[in-house]
């Protein structure tokens, strides 16, 4: 399967409705939580230096960064922090490797901790503005969320295709309203228009630091999108994404935060919630309705690219395997992942909860997407370095220079640690030891088994030394390795004493590339008379099955009937002896082999047709 065919126009509007929300939800609370950091913010030459911070972060980060530059760091079509780690991998890196893996999974574990963070701010920004004008309703703010968050996530599984048509027209009502707020408001004060110039930038910088890095890590807000853009670009493609991007949701930001400048500067008391003083009182029900919709987009944005990155990371063997679920017929990028619904649906409610306000939530929000922002450059230097070119050294110079942006949003936003950064930071290093844990243990599962492999050779001595019983049918039996034999099948041997008249040794590698092409898909070889060996290469956004793959080989000469076929799984178990996993790692690593989905199922394996081979393995 490809990519959808959809015209880039109408990709372009479901964009609007997936990739977009959370930047496009911004205004909500950026700027209002720049002001708040101190009093005096609401004079004029803050209020303009501000504007001109968030303006200018917008284009560096968004329009340079990521629009212009990570996009281009694709691995065919797909996007994300392990993706690009993937695609640095696949280049020369004489060195760090290990490095390069490690930034891979730290970035994922970042944006899946700023996951659960993202719908509960945005959605509690939203509906915290039926307070402006009615104070009353504050107790209805947490559980009116709660409602709202439920039901989202609920939807999950209808898949993001259905999602965007559903969300993009109601985000191009949006964005046409932030934008025609703004240019009301901004022709009551046009003396606004001045924060275009990043002049006014500089000078607030260089005249406020004591209070510089804290609004810095405010001004941020407006960008934790950007990871979520790049996370999601499998599901629509550049064209489509940059045509919304450029074409409705930059004009749209721009005009809004001029236009919540400009109500500032007319009307100092505006600060304390700035984006709904500038509806009419007529129109502000209606408005807060819009933004709650809008909110409930822009989590989204994030909940699809979740589930993207923790499917790369299944198929990667970062994580153990977990049920997935392909959302869309045209579009392997779209998948649902029930596991990582639940647990963001989880981790979301508790934080609304604990939290109970967006401003409570602001200083908890920030710190893991900046570091996963910054991962990205990281990465992006590594991927320029293996192309030598005028362009690409150009860009080098570009990337250098917003490594140094992104360390100061890093900086600026680690003052939050103490009010509420510790949360997604705690939940990210979780994340991160599981997957550390995961990805050691298995890679010494791997040597254990290559230790006791038998080779060709071996099972050639045996079958002449004492020659097996031979059963009517076929035996498919699932070896994690190319080479040798299977320990299943070695067991089989050893305490049955059977071998079928037709065998094959089928072998599934994730290729570090997203697809597979068609003719790169198989390999096959005879091993012995009657034992054929069949080689699957897929991406990392694939899932193979089983039947498939062997109704391709059976089209390049290997006998396979599925009426009469049996398949031969082993169901490896483990024990710690002198490990080098420590104590709470051996806990985890055993509790989460306990708990991986059996190849088997991973795979399709017709259950009635099934037999597991259970192997003890010391590590």
């Amino acid at each position: 399967m490809e990519h959808t065919t959809d015209p880039p126009r109408q990709l372009a509007l479901l964009a609007l409705g997936v990739v977009f929300g959370d930047i496009g939800t911004s205004p909500l609370y950026a700027f209002r939580t720049a002001l708040a950091i101190a009093p005096e913010m609401a004079q004029e030459a803050n209020v303009l230096g501000i504007l001109s911070l968030l303006i200018w972060t917008l284009v560096v980060v968004v329009c340079i960064k990521y629009v212009a530059i990570v996009l281009n760091a694709d691995n065919r079509g797909e996007g994300g922090v392990l993706v690009l780690s993937t695609l640095v991998l696949a280049g020369r890196v004489p060195a760090g490797r290990a490095v390069i893996g490690i930034l891979g999974m730290v970035g994922a574990a970042l944006f899946f901790a700023d996951g659960a963070i993202t719908p509960a701010i945005s959605v509690l920004s939203a509906v915290e503005g039926l307070t402006v004008t009615r104070p009353a309703l504050e107790p209805l703010v947490v559980p009116v969320t709660l409602v709202i968050l439920v039901a989202l996530f609920r939807i999950q599984s209808h898949g993001t295709a259905r999602i965007g048509r559903l969300f993009g027209p109601v985000m191009l009502v949006w964005f046409a309203v932030m934008g025609l707020l703004g240019i009301i408001a901004i022709a009551r004060y046009p003396a606004v228009l001045a924060a275009l110039s990043p002049v006014h930038a500089a000078g607030f910088v260089s005249h406020n630091g004591g209070y510089g890095l804290a609004v810095v890590a405010a001004v941020f807000l407006a960008v934790t999108g950007g990871e979520a853009l790049f996370a999601d670009l499998g599901h629509f493609g550049k064209l489509p994404i940059r045509l919304a991007w450029y074409a409705v949701v930059l004009p749209a930001l721009v005009l809004n935060y001029l236009g919540q400048g400009a109500e500032v500067l007319a009307d100092a008391t505006a600060a304390a919630n700035p984006f709904f003083h500038l509806a009419p009182s007529w129109g502000l029900p209606l408005l807060v309705v819009l933004a709650t919709a809008a909110t409930v987009i822009a989590s989204q944005a994030v909940i699809s690219g979740a589930f993207s990155v923790v499917y790369q990371a299944v198929r990667l063997s970062y994580i153990p395997r977990l049920a997935v679920h392909h959302s869309s017929e045209q579009s392997m990028g779209q998948v649902f992942v029930p596991a990582a619904n639940a647990v963001l649906a989880i981790g979301t409610v508790l934080l609304v909860i604990g939290f109970g306000s967006s401003g409570a939530l602001a200083g908890a929000y920030g710190i893991a997407i900046s570091l996963a922002m910054a991962i990205d450059t990281v990465l992006i230097v590594y991927w320029l370095l293996q192309r030598d070119s005028t362009l690409n050294r150009l860009l080098l110079g570009v990337m250098a220079g917003i490594l140094v942006v992104d360390a100061v949003f890093c900086f600026g936003n680690l003052q939050k640690l103490f009010d509420g950064g510790w949360v997604p930071a705690l939940i990210a290093a979780a994340l991160f030891a599981l997957m550390n844990t995961w990805t050691r243990g298995r890679v010494m599962v791997a040597q254990q088994i290559a230790r006791e492999r038998h080779s060709v050779f071996d099972l050639r001595q045996r079958l002449e030394r004492e020659p097996p019983t031979r059963a009517p049918g076929t035996a498919v039996f699932l070896a994690s390795n190319p080479e040798g034999i299977p320990r299943a099948l070695w067991h089989n041997l050893q305490f049955n004493n059977v071998l079928h008249e037709r065998v094959i040794l089928l072998t599934m590698l994730t290729a570090e590339v997203p697809r597979v092409p068609a003719y790169q898909r198989l390999e096959t070889a005879e091993v012995l008379p009657g034992i054929t060996r069949v080689v699957a290469r897929h991406g990392f956004m694939e899932t193979p099955v089983v039947n498939d793959i062997l109704y391709q080989a059976s089209r390049l000469g290997v006998p396979y009937r599925p009426t009469d076929a049996i398949f031969f799984v082993g169901a490896e178990s483990v024990f710690f002896g002198k490990s080098r996993l420590r104590g709470w790692e051996q806990r985890l690593f055993g509790f989460l082999m306990r708990n991986s989905r059996r190849a088997a199922g991973f795979y399709s394996v017709p259950e009635s047709r099934l037999v597991e081979f259970g192997t003890h393995i010391g590590v």
